[in-house]
């Protein structure tokens, strides 16, 4: 065999040296590193299965929730966990990392103004489904910075929530530009019913009227389902101008609230009729019925 010159055999011992000196460092970066990534990826999978079993949303919309949040903090730990691992590396390269950083420092501030309305809109909805203030299938209110929205959420993203109104207008919000949330979907609703009865009516036979009605849907089951208490009289709400207004609320599951306004409407419409009670129109239609002779 050749022999190996002494430039050769100079830059070895500079190599074994410098791997005596630094490969240790280097290598307890990189095992640091993947053990964080490690744990990160455990934390991650964990925190998601809480979500996932959290008792206020389907299973579906659990699991949904759960990976939307989870895939951001995973990308965020990793982003940061290998970030920081390639500059100590560099560091440990005698690298000169002074450019690097300022250049990078000069790029994100660039990238910061150019996309703040992005990572207001990340950060916004990463808090939204964090704290389950709504999910998709609620009915809700938004207050925006534009104007107020309410329908059926459709979708909802890190970056948007997408809104479906009553009347079929889909809204597409992006989640930094939401202020204030009136979900209408949780837990209970209250069914509020006025009923308006002419200044001429005796309020106390009309509220006993009501209130037969009142046990009558309970006894019969008429809005099983909907209701989780039996619909009660509160009384006069208002004196109005040409009627007096009386109140009739029932506490209803969430998102049965309008159709059971809507039954008892009926219901107490069609009782009202039946036991004579008359009820008052406003001065202009009444007018108009007295100018046709009705």
């Amino acid at each position: 065999m050749g022999r190996v010159s002494p430039l050769a055999q100079s830059a070895r011992g500079d190599l074994g040296e410098w791997l005596l000196d630094e490969g240790p460092g280097i290598a307890a970066i990189l095992l640091v590193a993947i053990l964080a990534h490690v744990v990160s990826g455990l934390v991650v999978r964990r925190f998601r299965r809480r979500l996932s079993n959290q008792p206020s949303l389907t299973g579906e919309r659990n699991l949904q929730r759960a990976t939307t949040l989870a895939s951001a903090l995973s990308t965020g730990f990793r982003v940061a966990i290998w970030v920081i691992a390639v500059l100590l590396v560099l560091g440990r390269l005698n690298v000169d990392l002074a450019p690097l950083l300022a250049s990078a420092g000069v790029a994100g501030v660039a990238l910061g103004f150019g996309a703040q309305s992005i990572v207001k809109d990340a950060l916004s909805g990463f808090f939204i489904l964090l704290e389950n203030q709504f999910a998709v299938d609620d009915v809700v209110e938004i207050q925006t910075t534009a104007n107020p929205v309410a329908g059926k959420v459709e979708d909802l993203t890190l970056r948007i929530t997408v809104l479906r109104a009553f009347d079929g207008t889909v809204h597409v919000i992006p989640n930094g530009n939401i202020q204030v949330v009136s979900n209408r979907s949780r837990e209970w609703g209250r069914a509020i019913v006025d009923v308006r009865i002419a200044y001429d009516e005796d309020v106390e036979r009309v509220r006993q009227i009501l209130e037969r009605l009142c046990d009558e849907i309970e006894e019969a089951g008429l809005l099983d389902g909907w209701l989780t208490k039996r619909p009660s009289v509160l009384g006069v709400e208002t004196l109005g101008d040409y009627a007096i207004v009386v109140r009739v609320v029932a506490e209803t599951l969430a998102a049965k609230r309008w159709d059971a306004e809507r039954r008892l409407r009926e219901l107490i419409s069609t009782r009202l009729a039946r036991e004579g009670v008359r009820v008052p129109l406003p001065p202009s239609l009444a007018q108009r019925a007295g100018e046709a002779g009705l």
